[in-house]
């Protein structure tokens, strides 16, 4: 990427933000990539009685887990055409994906047995597990993967991730083999279970448009767990699927996701043990109060999976943000210091880049912004927007995630006052929920 603006990564203490397009002309927006159970930015976790610090024994069968999620209402359960905590979190115990990962980025089996890489980099070899099922009982084979590698392409919001994959072959129901129009070093990382959910063929195949299909709302899922209720703008609720292919697995009854969007609300039940997680959590005031009790783990996992970084986003499609030098003016008057240190209260660190420093594919080499404001006028004047006699050269529309103030409405208000100094009008707009904002 050989242009750098104003990032932001939440550290090894809390969070980050970072995101994709809405329909305006800039965005404020987060992402990262779920494993099994979603690792989160900041996430408060009942650790039983007895306080100290979370205690793991050997595992007991049974019981339900509570989860509060902060982080909005879902449309729908289906990974392979959504992004998103709402999705990403039920979505990963209805659909089992190819392969896991360790907190080593290593690559662990799951559906796919074993694989293999050819020597050119052109084809990934995948071995199912045999005998694995569906939740409605017919097996999942290699034509399922190859349904769900395709859905995924077309669908998925993250397109360049499977943009090289060229076609599917699959020479018995158990091999799968995936060719690439060119190597692809990420292509292991992209059969991870909130991105490569294998969904089966003979339901979601059946002519009607993927991204509304009916079965996205009532799945017949291939992972641990099973949908059996769900009441919108409340909760989930997932049942333990006695067939799942991994003999033993899993150990919980039920999982219970809620989805108030009530944060205080959120927090009383963590403090009363009536939930057992709250996910994510980035408020300081919040987590100050969490780490008061002593009945609560709050455990930061920036560091895991591709972490978690707060961005701005730029619509290139519209003037005048398709002009390089309106986006390089506009990363030159933004003070990132001032929202680590007064915004985060220092809880963060300024991220080089769009790939957090947990990441394998990290470079920190990258040239950075300082605070220039003049030169930030200066670059605006040369792209052929001067100021005007009211103090004003454009406006734009700056759309923000609705969850997390902290890390959206606070930073939103404060590019308003700070894009303003350089003759900059930033409309705020404010999206319901996740799902609405990625409309």
């Amino acid at each position: 990427m050989s242009e750098k603006h104003c990032f932001n990564t939440l550290s090894r203490r809390e969070f980050l933000l970072l995101c994709a397009l809405s329909a305006g002309d800039m965005a404020l927006a987060r992402a990262g990539v779920p494993t099994l159970l979603k690792p989160g930015v900041t996430e408060a976790m009942d650790q039983g009685e007895g306080g100290g610090s979370l205690a793991v024994g050997a595992p007991r069968r049974g019981g339900r887990l509570i989860i509060c999620l902060t982080s909005g209402n879902p449309r729908h359960f289906n990974p392979a055409v959504a992004s998103g905590d709402a999705t990403a979190l039920p979505g990963t115990q209805i659909f089992a994906s190819p392969l896991r990962f360790d907190e080593k980025w290593q690559p662990q089996p799951y559906l796919a047995r074993s694989w293999e890489i050819s020597k050119d980099g052109l084809s990934v070899t995948l071995r199912l597990v045999e005998g694995a099922t569906f939740h409605d009982g017919r097996p999942i084979t290699s034509d399922d993967v190859a349904f769900s590698v395709l859905a995924v392409k077309t669908y998925h919001p993250f397109q360049p991730m499977l943009a090289p994959v060229d076609r599917v072959d699959t020479p018995d129901p158990h091999t799968a083999v995936i060719r690439l129009a060119w190597p692809h070093p990420a292509i292991l990382l992209a059969m991870s279970p909130a991105l490569l959910p294998i969904l089966p063929r003979h339901v979601y195949g059946d002519g009607q448009d993927l991204k509304t299909h009916p079965a996205n709302l009532a799945p017949v899922g291939s992972g641990p767990f099973k949908l059996v209720k769900y009441v919108p703008r409340s909760f989930v609720l997932l049942e333990r699927f006695n067939d799942f292919f991994i003999p033993g697995r899993p150990y919980l009854d039920e999982i219970e996701i809620r989805f108030q969007g009530d944060l205080n609300a959120q927090l009383l039940e963590v403090e009363r043990q009536e939930a057992h997680v709250l996910y994510p959590v980035s408020d300081p005031s919040s987590l100050d109060r969490l780490s008061r009790c002593k009945h609560l783990v709050v455990r930061s996992l920036s560091d895991s999976a591709l972490g978690l970084l707060n961005w701005l986003a730029f619509n290139l499609l519209r003037k005048p943000l398709d002009d390089k030098r309106v986006r390089q003016a506009i990363a030159y008057a933004m003070d990132c210091d001032f929202i680590v240190n007064y915004l985060h209260r220092g809880r963060s660190e300024r991220a080089t880049g769009p790939i957090s420093p947990a990441s394998p594919f990290y470079e920190p080499n990258v040239p950075t912004y300082a605070v220039d404001l003049v030169r930030a006028g200066r670059l605006l004047d040369d792209a052929g927007y001067p100021l005007k006699p009211d103090g004003r050269r454009f406006a734009l529309n700056l759309d923000y995630l609705p969850a997390m103030p902290d890390q959206q409405r606070d930073v939103a208000f404060y590019l308003r006052r700070q894009l303003a100094q350089v003759g900059i009008d930033i409309q705020i707009r404010h999206s319901a929920s996740f799902p609405e904002w990625e409309l």
